[in-house]
Parts: C-alpha cells; structure tokens; sequence
C-alpha cells in the first residue's frame, strides 16, 4: 500500500498506468536481471562451464526476487546490482557459484535497460495505433462538416472539421511510424565485459568461439546487440528515444492546446468530456475547466526536457564510461515513458468523446465567413473586367464597417451591403453575389484530403498488423 506520510512519485500512481509501472517496477527489474544470469549460465553451460544441476537450480529460483534482503546486502556493498547478485546466489547452494561468470555489471544493467525500453515502446505504439483508430472514426464522420479556420488565432477562410482533425492525426502517423522504426532497432549492449573487448569471455571459451556464444544469447533473449559498444551500450540510443516521445508528446500538446482554446465559450465549437459529477471550479461552480487537456499541456512540457539530460548522457559519458548518468537515468527513462503512457490515455479519451457544439460552429461561420467570401467576390468582379484594385478597396470599406456592426453585437451586414452595391452589381448580378457570399461549403477539397489521410492511417496500421503476423507466424515454425 503507498505511504502517504512520505513522498510518493505522481507517476507512482497519479499518472500513467499499471501496465507502464510494472515495466519500471524494481520487481521486474531484478527479475530481468535474473533472466540475464540465467541465459548466460545457459549460455556458458554449452562450452562446459556450467552443469545442468547448476542451471536447474538457478532456474529454480530466478523468479524469487527477495527485495528486502537485497536491500539489506546493499547497505553493506553499496551495489545494487552486487546486492541482487549475492541474493540470488544465497538462494542458490550449487549453481549460485557460477553467476556472473566474465560479466560486469553493466553486461547485464543495460541489457535489461534495453528490454524495459523495447517493452516500452511496445505499449506506446499500441497505445498509439489505438489512438490513430479513433481519430480515423472521427476524421471520416466529420469530413464534410464546414467550420471556420483561424490563423493567427483570427477568423480565416473556412475548411472541414475532418481536415483539422487530420492534420492532428497526421503528426501522430508520423509519430508511430518513428517510433515503430526506433523500436526495432533498439539493441542491447551484449555480452562485451568491462570495456566492451569480450576479453574475459574470450579468455573462458576462446575467441573462436565468442561470435557463435554472443550470438546465441541474443537469440535467446530476443535483443538485437550493438556490435560495438564501451562498458554501457551507445547512451545516444536514448536520446534518439526519449526525443521520439517528446516528439509524440509535441502532436498530442498541438492538439490539447488548440482544443483549450477552441473549448472557451469565446468559440464554444469543441470540448473535452465532462462527468455528471465532476467540478470545475472550487470558487465558480459554473466553471467547465478543460483540465484534461490542460493536464497533457502541462506534461508533455517536462517530457520535452528530457531528450536535454538524455544528450547530456550521450556526450558527457567520458572515455570508456562514466558513472554520472546513473542517477539521473532512473528517474528520466520511467518517467517518460509515464508522460507517454498518460498522454495517450487522456487524448484516447478527450479525442473518442469529444463533444462538437454544432450550433456554436454554425454561428462563427454566420459570423466571421462573409469576410473571407469577399475574396471569391474580388475574383468574380475582376474576371469581369472590374479594376482589381478599385473593388479590393471598395470591399475593404464595407468590410471595415461590417466589423464595427458586430462589435456592437448585431448580426454581420456585410452580405447585405455587397450584394446592394450597385458598383458590384455592375458587373455580378445581385444574386451570384450573395450565392458567393453565402457559401460556407467553399472548403476546397479538405473532405477529399482528410479522407486520404484516413485511408493512409488504415493502410498503415493494416500493414503492421500484417507485418507482425508473419513475424509471429515465423517464430512459431
């Protein structure tokens, strides 16, 4: 149970999932690195360094991880992975004595980093892929539905709900498919000893024989290996990582920001769900704070720092390893994928309800569109043989005065005085202008493109889905 009388991590159980903590969990950590022991002596049992009993007792016991007493062996060693070590080997009267055999501790620390990352980033593209599903649902139900575009947060031409939700869905493809990619080329660090020379191994089976035992253990484990590494795997792996997620949680904080914004009753054409139940405000309780939106904002900001302390690692792990990304490597690398974890599953909720205020959309492009059909009117007078430049000023006069009216809170007039003016009626009947004026399904071909960008999204996911299909299919033969 947590205690609350000290301080407890948000991530421990405030933000992300379960599933996510498990992998990051201490308990799954040492039970990684028992599975590492395991498959070395495994390994090494094939060259007569290790007998079966050995092996039968160690995989007797690789799964009774005794944290408490690891803890106390710690205090004493002031080695984590020493700590665990001696625990598993008390737990192992015959084969205890052959763990760790030609390794240092980083043979098997960063191997299990390597896992937890691939683990990882599995439940985020899960996650992801889910999340691309929803938004093609909603990408095709709103295709042809026009709203009001805004650049520079100020009315713009209009377009289709279904292409802005797009463009968010767009980002998010690129997203997956980076980090479907960075995720089948994460490696381990293998099995190289303390400088990454294999010279200890090499000294117990042979140098003939190195390729073939380092082979056969990344086969074992299921984790490619780099061919050259230090005494820790490449650290650059990690900020190519944790700059992946930042990118992903840059897609998901353009959506969430946008939404805020076009959540204020201001625009009132969309809002995150809101519970029967739940309160906005401790002071207003008219309050429909966008907090879930707000919540990725706010951590998708901090995930966008890590990549800084993962370059810092990268660059500043001096000669053939230094020891001061240690610490810091604890806390960034379950803590990201956590922002991760909680980004997804807030916008897979926010994105799945999200509620669309149909009435509020209909009154902004009442409201601000007129003013971008003025260009389709400039074009029609112009294609007439008008002066271009006379009716640009003529319609930026009407214009100005428009805005004035609304300000005052009336209805937008500028429809009214357009059609009327007999300038423009010289040369467009009365009749086109209002039909140019009033046409707020001038989107273009935004239902066309969001559609394409729909079908991309299902092309894609279908040919992963394929992909590792015939990948399961193949390790079953």
């Amino acid at each position: 149970m947590t205690n609350f009388e000290l301080y407890q991590s948000p991530y421990t159980w405030r933000y992300g999932t379960d599933e996510m903590r498990q992998i990051w969990s201490e308990a799954n950590k040492r039970r990684l690195w028992r599975k590492l022991w395991l498959a070395l002596a495994e390994t090494q049992a094939n060259y007569g360094l290790v007998n079966q009993n050995q092996i039968d007792d160690l995989a007797a016991h690789s799964q009774d991880i005794d944290i408490p007493r690891a803890l106390e062996i710690e205090a004493e060693v002031q080695h984590d992975l020493m700590a665990e070590l001696k625990t598993f080997a008390e737990q192992c009267p015959l084969g205890g004595g052959s763990l760790h055999l030609g390794a240092t501790s980083m043979d098997i620390e960063d191997n299990a980093d390597a896992l937890r990352l691939k683990q990882s980033m599995r439940l985020i593209l899960d996650k992801t892929r889910q999340l691309l599903t929803v938004w093609v649902e909603k990408i095709e139900e709103w295709a042809d539905f026009p709203i009001l575009a805004f650049t520079h947060i100020q009315p713009a031409e209009p377009s289709t709900l279904g292409y802005r939700f797009a463009t968010y869905a767009q980002d998010l493809l690129d997203d997956w498919l980076i980090l479907g990619q960075i995720h089948a080329a994460t490696k381990g660090k293998g099995f190289k000893g303390a400088v990454g020379t294999s010279s200890a191994y090499i000294d117990l089976i042979g140098e003939d024989h190195y390729q073939a035992f380092e082979t056969s253990l990344s086969e074992k484990l299921g984790l490619p290996f780099f061919t050259v590494t230090n005494q820790t795997y490449p650290r650059k792996q990690e900020y190519t990582i944790l700059s992946a997620l930042a990118g992903l949680g840059s897609s998901l904080s353009k959506f969430a920001f946008d939404l805020r914004i076009l959540q204020s009753p201001m625009f009132g054409e969309l809002s995150e769900p809101f519970g029967n139940k739940q309160v906005g405000s401790s002071a207003m309780p008219f309050k429909r704070n966008p907090v879930q939106s707000e919540k990725i904002n706010s951590l998708a900001r901090l995930l966008a720092q890590f990549p800084r302390t993962a370059w810092d690692n990268a660059s500043n792990s001096l000669l053939e390893r230094t020891l001061d990304d240690s610490a810091n490597r604890r806390s960034v690398l379950p803590e990201a994928f956590l922002i991760a974890d909680e980004l997804l599953k807030g916008a897979i909720r926010i994105v799945s309800e999200i509620r669309v205020d149909k009435s509020a959309i209909q009154h902004n492009l009442d409201t601000y569109s007129p003013f971008s059909a003025t260009e389709r009117v400039l074009m029609a007078v112009a294609k007439a043989g008008a002066n271009r430049q006379d009716m640009h000023e003529r319609l930026r006069t009407h214009s100005l005065a428009a805005w004035k009216t609304i300000q005052t809170g009336l209805a937008n007039p500028l429809i009214e005085s357009i059609a009327q003016d007999p300038a423009f009626q010289f040369y467009v009947a009365e009749d086109e202008i209002r039909r140019l004026m009033h046409d707020d399904r001038h989107v273009g071909n935004a239902p066309e493109k969001a559609r394409e960008l729909a079908n991309l999204i299902k092309h894609n996911i279908q040919a992963r889905d394929q992909s590792l299909l015939g990948r399961f299919n193949q390790a079953q033969v």
